[in-house]
């Protein structure tokens, strides 16, 4: 039996069954279940997550499960996960990458150029208000949180004409319907591992490493370790509004980053390439060229006393 790790909204639980399904289908005979764990994120839904401590929001309670034996894997999505683990515990798999875009649902049905000038948009995400306010400069970015399922009743019940949320959560829970633009990574570079997700797993447990591994895609795992480099170069912990996308094609790995002022007046975008083997270097590379354009005095003025970026 294999006990499998996840929060308890709707679209936590979709990706753990289907990584349930997975196991099963590999593993005929494979019984799996899956053991909810209500995380610091599920609990305080009313204030900005850099408010609160960023991403380790929505996974601490799931490792410690995991750290103590009470769970064998835990499904996150890649966008939640820290860039430092805890001792002992890896991703073992990051799966095929679902849409990695962000995607606009508006009232009318209405793309980003069609909203009037002043329209409120809702978002949790310094990443998406970063990126809105650089080309939508009279667009009221609006705080919303909550699982998915409610930041799109909250578009129903309070004064918003439109809300982000990424494409791959809707597609998932079968909601892609509701879609009014996927918005180009031109104009919204995407979360880091955003679309992807990762299996966890202690890092001596041979038996569970060998049993997800067919569950790893090699080229978004590539991507994936390229994105959370870039990022650990450049933060501190926080939420902040930086924003990456690896892509292989034949054998070459291209990772594009962003970093970008709170306001959206000040945007650092850069690129590089290489092998899908080299992420970590690539990362790294990227990051430093953003660094040396100015991308760490961007982040030490939005957090001045928790933000330490390396030179």
């Amino acid at each position: 039996m294999i006990r499998i790790g996840t929060r308890s909204s709707q679209l936590a639980l979709w990706q753990a069954n289907w990584v349930k399904k997975q196991l099963e289908k590999r593993y005929p005979g494979m019984k799996c279940v899956l053991e909810k764990v209500k995380t610091k994120g599920d609990k305080i839904t009313d204030l900005p997550l850099a408010k609160v401590g960023g991403k380790g929001l929505f996974v601490k309670e799931i490792e410690d499960a995991l750290l103590e034996g009470k769970i064998d894997i835990a499904v996150h999505s890649m966008k939640d996960v820290p860039t430092v683990l805890p001792e002992g515990l890896h991703i073992r798999a990051v799966t095929h990458r679902e849409d990695f875009r962000d995607a606009l649902i508006s009232r009318g049905n209405l793309q980003l150029k069609g909203l009037a000038s002043g329209s409120r948009i809702g978002t949790s995400s310094l990443r998406r208000q970063s990126q809105l306010l650089h080309i939508y400069e009279s667009f009221q970015v609006v705080a919303l949180r909550g699982n998915l399922d409610t930041r799109l009743r909250k578009l129903e019940t309070t004064p918003l004409d439109a809300i982000i949320v990424a494409a791959a959560g809707l597609k998932r829970m079968g909601w892609e319907d509701r879609i009014s633009q996927y918005i180009p990574t031109e104009v919204m570079m995407p979360a880091i591992g955003q679309g992807a997700l990762g299996i966890e797993s202690r890092v001596d447990d041979e038996r569970i490493n060998e049993v997800v591994d067919f569950l790893n895609s090699s080229d978004s795992e590539a991507a994936v370790t390229a994105e959370r480099q870039f990022l650990r170069k450049l933060e501190g912990g926080c939420q902040v509004p930086i924003a990456a996308l690896g892509r292989v094609s034949e054998g070459v790995l291209t990772l594009c980053g962003m970093v970008g002022s709170i306001d959206g007046k000040i945007l650092l975008r850069d690129e590089v390439e290489g092998s899908p083997h080299n992420g970590v270097v690539l990362g790294e590379r990227l990051a430093e060229r953003l660094l040396a354009r100015g991308a760490g005095e961007i982040l030490r003025e939005i957090f001045p006393a928790t933000h330490q970026v390396s030179p």
